[in-house]
């Protein structure tokens, strides 16, 4: 089962590989909030392993998406964004 990480369908950064740009984007610039928000999701499934809880939240966070604005991204969707943004 690939890893996937919460982003938004506007963030240009790799929550993988540009974390900190991602964050800047997601948090400051944009006031979205989504690791505070994921926090609280995998808190619901404390009863799992932490790699498996954060997983279960993102897809519920991606399934109901109450603010229109969450998806899930593989590392691979995630290089071929900066493999995308670097060839401009």
């Amino acid at each position: 089962m690939p890893e996937y990480k919460l982003t938004t369908f506007d963030n240009p950064y790799s929550p993988f590989d540009e974390f900190d740009a991602w964050y800047h984007f997601d948090e400051i610039e944009k006031g979205y909030g989504s690791i505070e928000y994921l926090a609280r999701i995998i808190e619901m499934f404390d009863d799992y392993d932490e790699d498996f809880a954060e997983q279960v939240a993102i897809n519920e966070i991606c399934k109901y998406n109450v603010r229109g604005i969450w998806t899930k991204i593989t590392k691979e969707q995630a290089d071929k964004l900066i493999e995308q943004r670097n060839n401009k």
